[in-house]
């Protein structure tokens, strides 16, 4: 396991990095972080990725992981623009169309973003993880208490998702948050 994100990334070929692990664990700061180490590196920013973008609702987790696969990172691996349409959280239904031209450079972050059929794609995975009793707080305190069932059910469905698919022994940096 490499030990700290400057060893990790290989600038010298363009590629994919994931920032994986479950809701609560810092993802989308950290990918910032990753997006902010790229561009130092290369002189462009890379394209960055939420998949909360990408997910089909509450209980659409696993059906993410072949999305984001056929609509960003299959077009990128061919050297093509990738893209779909944002889901919409609030009326439950695809949105606007969000763009990702091809660029030497993609930050995947979110749950499931190092799953079996993304890692194909992947240059690096990076996994966060935090304590439970953090990560919910964190959520709550993001999202408000109305969520917490929400997350709640969300968090089953991370539990069944990293049991199948071991994502963080995949990892090639963890970081506790």
């Amino acid at each position: 396991m490499h030990q700290s994100l400057t060893s990790l990334l290989d600038t010298t070929r363009p590629g994919v990095v994931a920032v994986d692990g479950p809701s609560g664990s810092g993802k989308t700061t950290y990918a910032e972080v990753v997006a902010g180490e790229l561009a130092r590196r290369t002189g462009a920013r890379p394209q960055v990725v939420h998949m909360d973008d990408v997910y089909p609702g509450w209980d659409g987790l696993a059906e993410a992981v072949g999305l984001v696969t056929e609509w960003v990172l299959a077009p990128h691996a061919a050297g093509r623009h990738g893209g779909f349409r944002r889901w919409d959280w609030v009326n439950g239904t695809r949105g606007e169309r969000i763009e990702v031209p091809w660029a030497p450079w993609i930050v995947l972050e979110g749950v499931a973003a190092g799953s079996a059929a993304c890692r194909e794609h992947l240059t690096a995975l990076i996994w966060l993880e935090a304590d439970a009793a953090v990560r919910m707080a964190r959520g709550i305190e993001r999202d408000g208490e109305a969520y917490r069932p929400h997350w709640e059910r969300w968090a089953r469905q991370e539990q069944e998702l990293f049991a199948r698919e071991d994502t963080r022994a995949h990892a090639d940096l963890v970081i506790r948050t």
